[in-house]
């Protein structure tokens, strides 16, 4: 439910970051639609960029290959909260690219610096162009992409809260593998060169482990209400 002021409050953009299974893009997008804000869902541009180099023979273990191809496919994100929809030249890839041979593969495709450079880029864009606001999640986004951000949040929780989160969501994966699939990925988002998986030094860190994703919006949404009085 957006709220009756959406229109008339300052507009603000929120960064919200962390790793897999931490609630972050449903908070995202709850929170977006119940303040009137776009969203913007990054992973899923990183997803996109995986399933385009999948689909036409690009070896994802040569990240020179992934370099010079980094540029070709045209990435489109919706940032309606409702229904963010992304589409590669022009296909809808919001299923595709939620399969588990995108999953992994992208943070092999996302650590290679001229794929991230190019999808900053189009991140910075969308958030710029969003009249309202914004709230923008991912990995790098309050440290890389808008460090200017108005809001900056770092959900938390432990791996095991996490992998319990996941396996419902795949709809009874094996909770033991589901964590040390989202452990490895941790690794390897956070050790990158370039623009790893970290907290920026003024974001708010809330760790979801015992909360309900409810619980986890209201929070969200206080903070945002209370940057957007103080504007």
């Amino acid at each position: 439910m957006e709220s009756t002021d959406a229109r008339t409050a300052p507009a603000v953009i929120v960064a919200i970051d962390g790793p897999s299974g931490t609630g972050k893009s449903s908070t995202s997008k709850a929170v977006a639609a119940q303040l009137g804000l776009s969203y913007l869902d990054t992973g899923a541009q990183y997803r996109a960029i995986t399933w385009w180099m999948v689909n036409n023979g690009i070896d994802i273990a040569d990240p020179s290959s992934i370099a010079d191809a980094a540029g070709k496919p045209d990435i489109v994100s919706g940032t309606d909260p409702a229904a963010p929809a992304i589409t590669v030249d022009g296909t809808d890839v919001a299923g595709p690219i939620r399969t588990q041979e995108v999953t992994s593969k992208v943070s092999a495709v996302s650590a290679v610096p001229e794929v991230r450079a190019r999808i900053t880029e189009l991140q910075r864009s969308i958030a710029s162009a969003a009249v309202q606001g914004i709230v923008v999640e991912g990995r790098d986004i309050g440290t890389t992409v808008l460090p200017d951000a108005d809001l900056k949040i770092f959900l938390t929780a432990s791996p095991e809260a996490r992998a319990a989160r996941r396996s419902g969501e795949l709809k009874g994966a094996d909770v033991a593998a589901t964590r040390e699939a989202l452990i490895k990925r941790d690794t390897a988002d956070s050790t990158r060169k370039t623009s790893p998986l970290a907290k920026a030094a003024d974001a708010v860190e809330v760790d979801t482990s015992d909360l309900t994703l409810q619980q986890v919006i209201e929070c969200v949404v206080t903070l945002v209400e209370e940057k957007r009085a103080a504007k």
